[in-house]
């Protein structure tokens, strides 16, 4: 096997927290009668304190917090902001009134204890003041918190000439970003004022059809018809009830649109987009029928019908399904899409297919091993046996790929794209070994 494994191993931290806004529960209504009633109460009693008692307690607060956080004094007022705006809270009060008010409405989350995984890789926007041979990249990561609530964070690194990766030291403190604009589920996010370093930057889930997680970023680098690029990344948004896919679109990494997708594909997981349009169309990968994989087309970015099968489960590691792991990565022999199979005992591995160029509607090779599986070293975790990934990139000759392990951690892998390639069996397409084995599966156009 021509794989290569990186020592870089990356592990749920519980320490990186970041300042969330604590919701205030109303009481029930034969208890208090009036709206708001606590968040009210906790307000006068603030309000009802002299200046000294005021500031005692805010200096409690500050010698506990103000360390691990930037600039929580601006957070705490911001948050007192929303809390007044909400309630409707009118009269002028100091600048400690205000910031311990905010505070009784904040709480620390701890958004990565839980796990860290599913992570996806991008060249970054700058690559200046590299080494020769050297490409400096983006890494999304899944971050799992209390409630396993799921937000993205991202690392910065590079990946030097011969294919071994350095990553940025991870930060000690870490930034919700802030939601500039909401409006009939789109969301637009902005790193916050007080950090400028996107791998601080934590963004959260906003939107009801959110609420419980934004799961699985694919994130591609995708040319426009200019020339110049974009960054989108389709995810599963998680409402603790249903999921949908939705888009996360930036320049820059700076600001950040979040949108829903739209059409009868869009509410089904692992979406992958195409580094680039076809004919003025816009590819993507997706599975629709739980099972095998479709090739997505469309005019509109924001809309996904129903589209043609790619490919179905073929051999017994995949057997149970197969999806995308990550947007389809263009080389001079084609469209390499790496996959996720299931097979017996809902054990996860990596495979591949090859798309022809000019027309990705047509399988050229498919592997008949798994690249990747888990080990008995890398099995154990949240989700055991389970390795996974969301999206790799090609550099100097080599596939570099990151991956999650048993949803609980994140390694990194990589091979040499031509060995990669000759695994890629042509006979494949035409006919599995086990084809005799099993029924014929339908065409099932359900989620």
């Amino acid at each position: 096997m021509p794989l290569i494994q990186s020592s870089l191993h990356l592990l749920p931290n519980p320490a990186r927290v970041v300042v969330r806004p604590l919701q205030i529960a109303s009481e029930p209504r034969h208890l208090n009668p009036v709206d708001n009633g606590r968040m009210r109460r906790i307000i006068a009693a603030v309000r009802a304190m002299d200046g000294r008692t005021t500031q005692a307690e805010l200096a409690l607060v500050l010698a506990d917090f103000e360390s691990r956080h930037r600039e929580i004094r601006k957070v705490f007022e911001e948050r007192y902001d929303q809390v007044a705006s909400d309630i409707g809270l009118t009269g002028s009060l100091d600048r400690s009134q205000r910031q311990l008010i905010g505070a009784y409405f904040c709480h620390e989350y701890s958004f990565g204890a839980a796990a860290v995984m599913n992570p996806s890789i991008v060249p970054h926007p700058d690559q200046t003041g590299l080494p020769h041979g050297a490409l400096r990249f983006i890494l999304s990561l899944r971050a799992v918190g209390e409630g396993h609530i799921s937000s993205v964070t991202f690392r910065q690194g590079i990946v030097l000439s011969d294919g071994s990766l350095e990553l940025e030291p991870e930060p000690d403190l870490a930034v919700a970003a802030k939601a500039e604009s909401y409006d009939d589920g789109r969301v637009v996010f902005r790193r916050h004022d007080c950090s400028n370093r996107l791998d601080e930057m934590v963004l959260f889930p906003f939107t009801p059809a959110q609420r419980n997680g934004l799961e699985d970023l694919r994130l591609v680098r995708f040319e426009q018809d200019d020339g110049g690029f974009s960054y989108y990344g389709t995810y599963t948004a998680y409402s603790g009830k249903a999921i949908s896919s939705e888009i996360l679109e930036s320049r820059d990494f700076e600001t950040f649109e979040l949108r829903p997708l739209q059409g009868s594909a869009a509410h089904n997981k692992g979406m992958a987009l195409f580094p680039r349009s076809f004919d003025g169309d816009y590819l993507m990968i997706g599975r629709q029928d739980g099972e095998s994989l479709y090739l997505l087309r469309s005019s509109d970015l924001h809309r996904w019908d129903h589209g043609e099968l790619l490919a179905r489960p073929e051999y017994a590691w995949e057997l149970i399904q197969i999806g995308n792991c990550g947007s389809p990565i263009e080389l001079e022999e084609g469209w390499l899409v790496l996959t996720h199979g299931v097979g017996a005992m809902r054990k996860y591995s990596i495979g591949a297919l090859l798309l022809d160029r000019d027309d990705p509607s047509r399988v050229i090779g498919r592997t008949a091993v798994p690249l990747l599986s888990p080990s008995d070293e890398a099995r154990e975790g949240y989700v055991p046996n389970v390795v996974y990934t969301c999206g790799a990139l090609a550099h100097a000759g080599r596939l570099i790929m990151p991956y999650g392990v048993a949803d609980s951690s994140v390694s990194f892998a990589s091979m040499d794209l031509a060995e990669l390639l000759a695994m890629l069996s042509p006979s494949a397409v035409t006919r599995s070994p086990l084809a005799h084995d099993v029924e014929p599966i339908g065409d099932r156009t359900d989620a």
